[in-house]
């Protein structure tokens, strides 16, 4: 017996090759947006964790900035207590230094030098005079430069020559001088002698 199709089998296989079309492309496109909702997530919780990472670590450095603010703080008074400590000693030798000053002329002067004016600028001392001989001035500066633990740095300004009436008949010719010399404080003229007992007791113990 002879069976014969008489349904359009050609247009039914091309409806299943659509079907199966569309199907296979509804599935990819459902993979497609699982793919992609996938990726978003993880990228959203890898930002998140970033972004929590980026908080912490912003509270760990304003945290650091407040200890680096204090410390500076610290230091700035710790600084101010030096230096008012440091006035305080320092007013303290101060008021002894005129008296250091006096003594140390008197025992520097030479024979033949005699001070006419003396004025004080912090730790600086000029000094105005008139002396025999410029051999004298030059005696004066080697004392005040070698001799004394509390002047400095002895310095000639200027030295003139001059005439000195002591009667209507006698003249006598004198050099005027000016001079600085630097005045330590007693502190700082302290420093050297406690360094050099220490020098010296290492030495003994060696």
């Amino acid at each position: 017996m002879i069976l014969i199709n008489l349904l359009p089998h050609r247009e039914a296989a091309r409806k299943r090759r659509r079907e199966t079309f569309y199907a296979a492309l509804g599935a990819s496109a459902v993979l497609g947006c699982l793919i992609a909702g996938a990726a978003f997530l993880w990228y959203q919780a890898q930002i998140a964790d970033q972004q929590a990472k980026n908080s912490f670590l912003q509270a760990e450095i304003k945290k650091l900035e407040a200890e680096i603010k204090e410390i500076s703080t610290l230091q700035a008074e710790i600084a101010a207590l030096r230096a008012r400590q440091q006035a305080v000693e320092d007013l303290q030798g101060d008021r002894n230094m005129p008296v250091h000053l006096l003594n140390e002329l008197v025992r520097q002067l030479p024979d033949g030098v005699y001070l006419t004016s003396m004025k004080q600028d912090n730790q600086t001392v000029t000094l105005l005079g008139q002396a025999q001989s410029n051999e004298r001035v030059s005696e004066l500066l080697r004392n005040l430069g070698n001799n004394s633990p509390w002047l400095v740095k002895p310095e000639l300004v200027e030295i003139t020559a001059g005439n000195v009436s002591l009667s209507p008949r006698d003249q006598r010719r004198v050099a005027n001088f000016t001079m600085r010399i630097g005045l330590k404080r007693p502190t700082d003229a302290q420093k050297p002698a406690a360094g050099t007992g220490a020098a010296s007791s290492s030495a003994g113990k060696g």
